[in-house]
């Protein structure tokens, strides 16, 4: 988990209770920001999770890599 899927869910989770909170004393404005930082924990939480992914895939590549190189337990000849 990197800081931007965690950042991401507390605007999130922030943006519910502002949400909530506006309806409680009938703030079209308070709801509506509320929303609005919904919204962007959900896009910086989704950019973490993209982050995290895209981590993972180098990982997986270099450890292929690493599995192919010369003096591995390679099975195949190269060409």
């Amino acid at each position: 988990m990197n800081k931007d899927q965690v950042k991401g869910a507390a605007k999130d989770a922030a943006g519910k209770v502002q949400e909530a909170a506006g309806k409680l004393v009938n703030s079209k404005e308070q709801r509506t920001k509320g929303m609005a930082r919904q919204a962007e924990g959900t896009v910086q939480k989704n950019y973490g999770d993209s982050k995290e992914d895209a981590k993972d895939a180098a990982e997986d590549l270099r450890d292929a890599s690493d599995d192919a190189a010369p003096g591995s337990s390679r099975t195949t000849p190269r060409r």
